[in-house]
């Protein structure tokens, strides 16, 4: 793919929800825009400059709110960025709320409005809200900032709407924990750190990521570590959160979900990609891998 010619290390690759747009996040502090041609070609479009450091993530709204794109980056600052025109793009809002390096964005649900979720190593996550009526460029933007975690916050995710305005966040303290807000939409509480002692992370987590709801499932959230484990967490009856671990054979650095949930991918410092699925008797195994260079997929062993 195209998007293979950025010289510089690039740190994130999102495709918008269309699958037709594909943005990159790059260490030459640059974000490139492709047009992705039956999933397989692609030609850039735009480029989007601004950042004064490496840029860690990208993240695309809803279509609702138009062709929206955020940014964040080491340079402490977070980017929401517009399509106001085919392949024309401005910077629509800048924020500069954080003190250290900003780690991960997330769009919240549409169904909450246009909301945005920071997290960065400033030990704090905020919470950007559009109190516009249309996309964004003409309308007032708010922030909320709660403290998270010690040393500082690595990622980021929220909830399904069907859970409420909820957040899971991924720390350097080696917590996961999830986050509430009430009814008016701007009071964060902390609801749960996850886990007891015995059975948390070692070693700062790296990434974290809610599963889609489908059809009344259990919650569940996935969580990774520099400790070389994947924990799965599935919400029980009672309000706990139920852990199961898969050992990995090396630090772990991404989790993502498939869109209904059943399929988790993992990525870690083996520069590989391996899918995961619950088996009947409710154990993780591995059900194959992604080819380098995005091949195919490599069925199990």
């Amino acid at each position: 793919m195209a998007a293979a010619a950025q010289a510089e290390l690039i740190h994130d690759v999102q495709l918008d929800y269309f699958g037709k747009q594909l943005a990159t996040a790059g260490g030459d502090r640059r974000i490139k825009i492709y047009e992705v041609v039956n999933g397989e070609k692609s030609h850039q479009t735009a480029e989007l400059v601004g950042h004064d450091g490496p840029v860690w993530r990208v993240a695309w709204a809803h279509p609702q709110f138009g062709n929206v794109l955020a940014s964040c980056s080491y340079d402490r600052q977070v980017f929401v960025w517009r399509e106001h025109s085919p392949q024309q793009w401005s910077l629509v809002h800048k924020f500069l709320g954080h003190e250290g390096s900003v780690n991960c964005i997330s769009f919240g649900p549409r169904e909450f409005g246009l909301r945005l979720a920071c997290a960065s190593s400033d030990e704090n996550i905020a919470v950007l809200t559009y109190l516009g009526e249309h996309s964004p460029g003409q309308g007032q933007w708010t922030s909320t900032m709660i403290k998270a975690h010690k040393i500082g916050v690595n990622a980021v995710s929220w909830a399904p709407a069907c859970s409420g305005m909820r957040l899971v966040t991924a720390g350097c303290d080696n917590l996961v924990k999830i986050w509430n807000c009430d009814e008016s939409g701007n009071t964060w509480a902390e609801e749960a750190t996850l886990g007891r002692a015995d059975e948390r992370h070692t070693d700062w987590v790296r990434d974290v990521a809610w599963a889609p709801t489908v059809d009344g499932a259990a919650e569940m959230i996935a969580s990774c570590s520099q400790d070389k484990k994947v924990i799965i967490w599935t919400a029980g009856r009672s309000g706990e959160w139920v852990p199961k671990t898969i050992q990995m054979s090396c630090a772990v650095w991404s989790v993502s979900w498939s869109v209904t949930g059943g399929i988790l991918a993992v990525a870690g410092g083996d520069n590989q990609v391996t899918l995961w699925r619950e088996s009947h008797v409710g154990e993780w195994v591995q059900i194959g891998a992604l080819e380098e260079g995005g091949g195919g997929l490599l069925p199990s062993s």
